[in-house]
C-alpha cells in the first residue's frame, strides 16, 4: 500500500484548545498550565496523549505505569507533548459477571475521551484481554493517529521441574483434583508458580493473542507482541514507540491507513498459524465493524482453513511466551506466512513500512517452538466455522486444541440450562453422562449470562475423569478462556436467550459434530423443532436500567462480534464544539 504523509508543519487539532490569545484557549491552556507546564508547550506540537489501561484491579496491566514513563520519554524526545490519561480498564480475572460485558463501555469511553479532547495522537497502553480490543475499537471509531504498546507476559512459571502455563495449567490442576491425581494442598502450592511475574498470560492466550493480532493489523511495531513484560526490551519498545506515534501525527498516519480488509485477512490468518484464542474472532468482527470493513465469519473459515499451527505454545503446545520472544516471535511467523503466500506483504503498518519490509529478515531461533510447516501442530489450523440446524448464523471451534477423535461425533445431549444448572449437577455420581455424551450449556451467550462469559470449556464430571477421560465434546453459546483447551464448540449463534436453536435441545437428543465438513448438526425432525421452538418464551429476568439494560438492549449477536447495534460505522463524528 502506498501512504503519502501529511505536509508539515500544520495547524494540529489540539490547537482548537490550545493554539490562539481568546478567552477559551485561555481556559483550557491556563488550566493545565496548574501542572507547570512551560507556555511553549502549546506551541502547536502534537499532544499525545497514553491511554493507560492500568489498575491495581487489573493484575495483568499492574506495571503499565511505570511503562508510561517510558513511553512519555520518547515522545519528549520526537518533541511531543506528553499526557497520561487513565481509562476503562475491564480485568478478565476480576470483573463479574464477566469482562466481555464491559468491552463495549470501554471502548466507548476511550471513543468519547479521544473525540472531547484536546488529542492528536494516541498511544494505546494495554494488556489483559479486553483492554486491547476496547481501545482499538475506540480508536478505530475516532481515526486519530494511535499505536499500539503490550504490557507483555509474564515469565515461565514453574512447578516441580514442569512448566506451568497460566490459566492452562488452572483448567489441568483443577480436573487432576476431581480426578482424584492431585491434592488441594498441592493446587494451592502451583498457584503462586502460576504468576511469578508482571504481565499477562504466560501462555496462547487471549491477552497474547489480541497482542499478535495487533502486530499482524500493523497496529504496533514489528516485535512488540512477545516481549516479556520484565525484559528490559519491553520498555525499549514502549520509548521507540512514544517516539513513532509523533512521527504518526506529523504524518497523519491513521487507524483507517491500517485496518484495511487486506490487514484484517493477515490477522486471521496469522491467528491460525499462532494457534490463538477464539476470542479473537468477536474482537476483530467488532474492530472491523468500526472501520466498515466487511469480515464475516465466512472469512475466518475460509481464510484459516489452510494455514497451518507452527506455534508450539500452551494450550495447543508445550512451550510459552517466553522461549516464543527468544525464538524470534510474531515476526518469523508473519515470515512464514509471506513465504507460503499467506501474506498480504504491502499492507501498512503504523511503522510506515509495509508489514513485509518489517519481517522478511527475521530469523527463527528455535524450530521446536516456532515448528516448521511439515510438523505442524495442526495442519489446518485457523478457526473452524460450523453451521447447521444448532447453529444457523455458525458456531466457532479450534481445531489445534481439540482431540482427534472427537472431531466426527455423534452423541446423546446432557443439557444444563444455565450456568447454575450446571454447577448443581455437574458432580452429581447419578448424573447420566458418559465420555460418549455431548455436554450442552445455554444461556451463557450475550443477552443470556449476560456478557457472554468464558464458561463453554465445561470441566467434565469426576465419575469422566477417574476413568482417565481428559476431553468431551461441548456446545455453548459461551466464549472460553483462549488459555483452555477442548474439543469445545463455542459461539452458538443464535443464542438460545433470543430462540437460536441451542435453546430448544433437550437431554437425550441426538448430535453429530463433523469439524471436516463444518456440520453442527441436531439430530431431531425438522417438525419437532418447529414444534419446540414455537413453545419456547424467552426468560423474564432482562435488566430493567442502567448499563446492563443498554447491554442487553443493543448488543448484537456473536457472529457479528457482539458490538452495539448502533455503533457500527461510526467514525467521522465531528469534535464537540467549545461551551465556554
Amino acid at each position: 500500500m502506498t501512504f503519502k504523509p501529511a505536509e508539515w508543519p500544520r495547524r494540529l487539532r489540539s490547537q482548537e484548545w490550545y493554539g490562539g490569545t481568546s478567552r477559551d484557549n485561555i481556559y483550557h491552556r491556563g488550566w493545565l498550565k496548574n501542572q507547570g507546564y512551560p507556555h511553549d508547550l502549546f506551541d502547536g506540537r502534537p499532544v499525545i496523549a497514553i491511554l493507560n489501561t492500568w489498575g491495581e484491579l487489573t493484575p495483568c496491566n499492574g506495571h503499565l505505569r511505570e511503562l508510561a514513563e517510558k513511553v512519555k520519554a520518547g515522545i519528549w524526545e520526537a518533541g511531543g507533548f506528553p499526557l497520561e490519561v487513565p481509562v476503562f480498564s475491564a480485568s478478565e480475572n476480576t470483573f463479574r459477571p464477566t469482562a466481555m460485558m464491559y468491552r463495549n463501555l470501554a471502548a466507548m469511553a476511550v471513543e468519547e475521551v479521544m473525540r472531547a479532547q484536546p488529542i492528536d495522537g494516541a498511544v494505546l497502553l494495554v494488556g489483559c484481554d479486553k483492554t486491547t480490543p476496547s481501545l482499538l475499537m475506540g480508536a478505530a471509531s475516532t481515526d486519530i493517529p494511535s499505536i499500539v504498546v503490550t504490557g507483555g507476559p509474564m515469565l515461565n512459571g514453574w512447578f516441580r521441574g514442569e512448566r506451568v502455563g497460566s490459566g492452562t495449567a488452572l483448567w489441568q490442576m483443577s480436573e487432576d483434583i476431581k480426578a482424584g491425581k492431585m491434592t488441594q494442598e498441592e493446587f494451592l502450592e502451583a498457584e503462586q508458580a502460576m504468576n511469578r511475574s508482571s504481565g499477562t498470560c504466560n501462555t496462547m492466550g487471549t491477552a497474547s493473542t489480541m497482542a499478535s493480532m495487533a502486530e499482524a493489523l500493523g497496529m504496533a511495531l514489528s516485535g512488540n507482541a512477545a516481549i516479556p513484560a520484565v525484559d528490559a526490551r519491553r520498555r525499549v519498545m514502549a520509548q521507540i514507540s512514544g517516539r513513532r506515534i509523533v512521527e504518526m501525527v506529523k504524518q497523519d498516519l491513521k487507524p483507517s491507513d491500517v485496518l484495511t480488509k487486506q490487514a484484517f485477512e493477515n490477522a486471521i490468518r496469522c491467528n491460525g498459524a499462532i494457534g490463538g484464542s477464539t476470542n479473537a474472532v468477536v474482537h476483530l468482527l467488532a474492530l472491523a465493524g468500526r472501520v466498515g470493513v466487511d469480515i464475516t465469519l465466512d472469512d475466518w473459515d475460509r481464510l484459516g482453513r489452510d494455514v497451518p499451527t507452527i506455534v508450539n505454545l500452551m494450550p495447543s503446545g508445550k512451550y510459552l511466551m517466553e522461549e516464543f520472544f527468544y525464538a524470534g516471535g510474531l515476526p518469523v511467523v508473519l515470515k512464514r506466512l509471506g513465504e507460503a503466500s499467506m501474506l498480504n506483504k504491502d499492507s501498512l503498518t503504523v511503522s510506515g513500512e509495509t508489514i513485509w519490509d518489517e519481517v522478511k529478515d527475521a530469523t527463527n531461533w528455535n524450530e521446536d517452538v516456532i515448528l516448521p510447516v511439515e510438523k505442524a501442530l495442526t495442519a489446518s489450523g485457523g478457526i473452524a466455522v460450523l453451521r447447521g440446524n444448532l447453529a444457523p448464523n455458525g458456531a466457532v471451534l479450534k481445531p489445534s486444541a481439540a482431540s482427534a477423535h472427537l472431531m466426527t461425533h455423534r452423541g446423546r445431549a446432557v443439557v444444563f440450562e444455565d450456568i447454575d444448572d450446571y454447577k448443581a449437577r455437574i458432580n452429581d455420581e447419578n448424573l447420566d453422562i458418559d465420555e460418549t455424551c455431548v455436554m450442552v450449556l445455554k444461556n451463557c451467550g450475550p443477552k443470556g449470562y449476560p456478557g457472554m462469559s468464558e464458561v463453554g470449556n465445561m470441566g467434565l464430571p469426576p465419575k469422566v475423569l477417574r476413568r482417565g477421560i481428559k476431553d468431551m465434546v461441548r456446545i455453548s453459546d459461551a466464549r472460553m478462556s483462549g488459555t483452555a483447551y477442548g474439543t469445545v464448540v463455542l459461539h452458538t449463534s443464535p443464542e438460545a436467550a433470543v430462540g437460536g436453536p441451542l435453546a430448544i435441545v433437550r437431554s437425550g437428543d441426538m448430535i453429530e459434530l463433523d469439524v471436516a465438513a463444518r456440520r453442527l448438526h441436531l439430530d431431531v425432525p425438522e417438525e419437532e423443532i418447529e414444534r419446540r421452538l414455537s413453545e419456547w418464551t424467552a426468560r423474564t429476568d432482562a435488566p430493567e436500567s442502567g448499563y446492563a439494560k443498554l447491554f442487553h438492549d443493543h448488543v448484537e449477536g456473536a457472529d457479528t462480534g457482539a458490538d452495539f447495534d448502533f455503533l457500527k460505522g461510526c467514525r467521522g463524528r465531528e469534535v464537540p464544539k467549545d461551551s465556554h
